[in-house]
């Protein structure tokens, strides 16, 4: 089925599996290797959208669970979509919620059917099926969305994370058929691969999604508790399987040395909140590794927090000021955080893109983890 979101790789790393591409959407292109933004409930958390668009963002994570709560789909509907209610006219992906199943289990009870579950906020029941969850992301509008999904604690025994990648693959069929009748065009429908940290489970899990051809493939489950020699393994075991062609996800990552081993294996998109959380924390990201802002060395510090960095932080302030407006309590200090922090991470892709389109990948990789370590 044609679905109006379509993926190009231009380039091939010749020492390994990454690759260079272009998610073109309806709303934009989007090179990758991507760092997708987290904006859970429509926004990325200190920043507006004039600053994402400042930065260069091409494309923000939204939650379904979420904005299915708040501020409601009947708001959103009214609104035009998520696009027009935000005022963003790049591009959106959504998450379907299944990793809020996970995180918020003593709120949910999870059947074949689907999740009946109890609102976080108010306290209200409600119910997801693979189905309404299409229904609320192609309301909410997103160009790419996913399929609803069952994400196992960590540790699980296998017995209980081969019942729950069976439901995984069940409804990801279930959303599949329904996704096809409403003919939306113009929204990818990315099947998720679960099966915690056991390679039969993955590669089984890989398998059974690759026959229903969905127009991209994310590796869920991850990021959950496990080591991150589990997180590399299972990426190992399951993008390999994926089709070449098509867009490959690792939700929930974001640190700089996780998302080198995930392209290297041949992953594209990327999205965590680490970045924008360890901003409003007061750690900043540089070249040379995480600084921290609270630290007493930086209050008379002149300066920026990395003199490599061209984003509007570094550009104006000095490391002794935002030392200053973060012990201050000063709410321009989460703002300016967050702006350094994204920046980094934008340039950061970018510059892995540049690495792997002139064939230097491997060599970048080193060098940024010997710089980061020492």
């Amino acid at each position: 089925m044609e679905c109006g979101v379509n993926f190009e790789v231009d380039a091939r790393d010749p020492g390994c599996g990454a690759r260079a591409g272009r998610l073109i959407t309806r709303h934009g292109v989007v090179p990758t290797p991507v760092f997708m933004p987290v904006g859970t409930q429509g926004a990325v958390k200190a920043l507006g959208q004039d600053d994402l668009e400042t930065l260069g963002v091409p494309i923000v994570l939204a939650n379904a669970y979420h904005l299915y709560l708040r501020p409601g789909i009947e708001v959103l509907e009214g609104a035009g979509g998520l696009h027009a209610f935000m005022n963003w006219d790049r591009a959106l992906l959504t998450d379907s919620g299944g990793f809020q199943i996970f995180s918020l289990a003593r709120l949910n009870r999870v059947t074949p059917e689907g999740v009946a579950f109890q609102s976080h906020i108010d306290g209200s029941r409600h119910h997801l099926t693979p189905e309404n969850v299409v229904d609320i992301q192609l309301t909410i509008g997103a160009d790419v969305i996913m399929c609803l999904d069952e994400c196992t604690r960590y540790p699980v025994e296998e017995d209980v994370a081969a019942a729950s990648m069976a439901l995984t693959v069940d409804w990801a069929r279930r959303s599949q058929r329904h996704w096809q009748r409403k003919e939306p065009g113009g929204h990818a429908l990315f099947g998720i691969v679960q099966g915690s940290t056991f390679e039969r489970l993955r590669v089984e899990c890989a398998e059974r999604l690759v026959a229903l051809e969905f127009p991209g493939y994310a590796i869920g489950g991850v990021s959950v508790g496990e080591s991150k020699e589990q997180m590399v393994q299972a990426v190992d075991w399951t993008a390999p399987r994926l089709p070449a062609d098509k867009p490959r996800y690792l939700m929930g990552v974001g640190p700089p040395e996780d998302m080198l081993e995930a392209v290297e294996r041949g992953v594209d998109m990327f999205d965590c909140v680490m970045p924008t959380r360890n901003a409003r924390n007061g750690a900043l990201f540089t070249w040379q590794g995480k600084l921290n802002i609270r630290n007493e060395r930086f209050r008379t510090d002149p300066g920026p927090i990395d003199p490599r960095c061209a984003c509007p932080v570094c550009r104006r302030y000095s490391r002794a000021y935002l030392s200053h407006l973060y012990h201050a309590g000063e709410i321009s200090a989460l703002r300016l955080n967050t702006l350094h922090n994204l920046h980094f991470m934008l340039e950061f892709a970018a510059a892995v893109r540049e690495a792997i389109c002139a064939g230097r990948f491997l060599a970048f990789k080193r060098a940024f983890l010997e710089t980061c370590q020492s």
